[in-house]
């Protein structure tokens, strides 16, 4: 019934954040018009969670299958770390900033995955 999900991420400076996810994250990317970069992600899931204190609101993590060697390359390529790794019992949880502030969390999960489902 559904070919993809298309994930909006606003931003404080969208040009800097672009270049970030093009030449740090090395997302793959098409052009749809003036610039307007619309980036690869990697197969995704979707869990829905009960509301907690702060009110709900969609987030967005990225995956790694190995959460150390990511933040390492990232760093590597001049990418600010903005959280370092915890262990949270689901699994190992981090954070990269991209230029205009915004914080991407970044986890390696320690539980089985949707991904892993036959397609």
């Amino acid at each position: 019934m559904f070919s993809g999900a298309h994930i909006t991420l606003y931003s404080q400076d969208a040009e800097a954040d672009r270049a970030f996810l093009k030449d740090v994250a090395g997302f793959p990317h098409v052009d749809a018009g003036r610039g307007w970069l619309v980036f690869r992600l990697p197969p995704a899931e979707l869990a829905v969670h009960p509301v907690g204190e702060g009110g709900s609101r969609p987030e967005v993590y990225l995956m790694c299958e190995d959460i150390a060697r990511t933040l390492t390359t990232l760093e590597d390529k001049g990418a600010e770390i903005s959280r370092a790794i915890t262990d949270q019992g689901w699994g190992l949880l981090a954070a990269v900033r991209l230029p205009s502030g915004t914080e991407v969390p970044l986890y390696e999960p320690r539980h089985p995955t949707a991904i892993d489902l036959p397609t």
